[in-house]
């Protein structure tokens, strides 16, 4: 009959390590979550979940003949292409470029998990969700912030709807 504990191990993994990731996906995906963007707690999770996995998997395979510090390299690819899909052309602009650079950065924080410095990742993933508050914060107060793209359209209507478009 095989032990309880058995079920729950994961090893070579850490369950330490398994939690860190998740929780920082989610606190940069609780951000982008309930600002209603792509990119949301179950997303991010899973960026740095897996990327935790990957990274953490090549450095087990670590023989004379494999370099993992090549699986960071694909992953940081993978996730370009990744970060490609949430962004698209509107109106003469593109959207997503944000969420795209969130889904960038969540890689990141899953390879620093997988070289085992819990602690930064957290406090990095809050400095994320910190510069996301902070600069949207100031794009919404301050005019110096919403000119150009970053301008708001409260209340507007846009050109097109205007001319019947």
């Amino acid at each position: 009959m095989m032990d309880i504990t058995q079920v729950f191990l994961i090893e070579p993994y850490s369950w330490p390590a398994v939690g860190t990731a998740v929780f920082c996906g989610a606190i940069i995906g609780l951000e982008r979550q309930l600002r209603g963007k792509p990119v949301g707690i179950r997303t991010s999770s899973l960026i740095t979940l897996g990327t935790y996995l990957f990274v953490a998997t090549a450095y087990m395979l670590d023989t004379e003949n494999t370099d993992p510090t090549r699986v960071i390299g694909q992953v940081i690819t993978g996730i370009g292409f990744l970060g490609a899909g949430v962004m698209l052309a509107k109106d003469g602009g593109v959207v997503g470029v944000t969420s795209a650079a969130s889904i960038w950065v969540l890689a990141s924080v899953g390879v620093i998990v997988a070289m085992d410095h819990l602690l930064p990742a957290i406090k990095l993933s809050l400095l994320v969700v910190m510069i996301l508050y902070g600069v949207d914060f100031l794009e919404v107060h301050t005019k110096a912030f919403s000119r150009g793209v970053h301008a708001r359209m409260r209340g507007f209507t846009s050109n097109k709807k205007t001319r019947g478009e």
